[in-house]
């Protein structure tokens, strides 16, 4: 198809000919001709050398575990009142503000005999799929009960793929993988930023 004149002349006014035939893509001769700086070869050098003489920082996990920055979210736990209620009233804000869709929330109603939270209804079944969850906090955010809250566990590896799906159960009890964190004085690794600057 045949560009029409006015933008065929447009485009050959903005093309700039080039200086030598087949020259496209290289640099000038004298841009060519001039050698790096040695100095600044030397300095890059330096900074690797300095590195090699350092001792290796290991850190000796599970004995020792640094702590995790205060906003870290880690495993989801449910909470219950001071009573023994439990705060989740199986509203579902969470599974509709999750936009990884790994929370399944099944309401049922409560009864005068038969009593689970402090709300016209519970959550009968409450599950999370850990291998889909990616941790944003939304579920912490929309629930308006502080029901559910990311807390600072983060050891959640299993052998298979089910046992990463946790039940209302699981989630109202204490994480079971708890390893407690040793004196900050004896950790080989530097202590983090937010606790020495703050």
């Amino acid at each position: 198809m045949a560009r029409p004149q006015r933008y065929a002349s447009w485009f050959h006014e903005r093309r700039e000919p080039s200086a030598e035939p087949g020259s496209a893509g290289r640099e000038p001769k004298e841009a060519r001709d001039v050698s790096p700086q040695p100095l600044e070869s030397l300095k890059g050098f330096g900074v690797t050398l300095k590195q090699v003489f350092k001792k290796p920082i290991t850190q000796q996990y599970p004995e020792y575990k640094r702590p995790v920055y205060p906003r870290f979210r880690g495993r989801h736990r449910l909470w219950r009142f001071e009573n023994g209620l439990e705060k989740c009233v199986g509203c579902s804000l969470c599974a509709a503000a999750c936009p990884a869709d790994c929370i399944r929330v099944v309401p049922a109603e409560n009864t005068a005999d038969h009593r689970i939270s402090a709300g016209e209804r519970y959550a009968r079944i409450y599950e999370i799929n850990l291998s889909r969850c990616i941790f944003c906090g939304y579920c912490e955010l929309a629930c308006p009960f502080d029901a559910i809250t990311l807390e600072q566990e983060f050891e959640l590896s299993e052998y298979s793929r089910d046992d990463l799906i946790y039940t209302k159960d699981m989630l109202l009890a204490e994480p079971v993988k708890r390893v407690p964190v040793a004196d900050p004085d004896l950790y080989d690794t530097p202590i983090p930023a937010y606790k020495t600057d703050a």
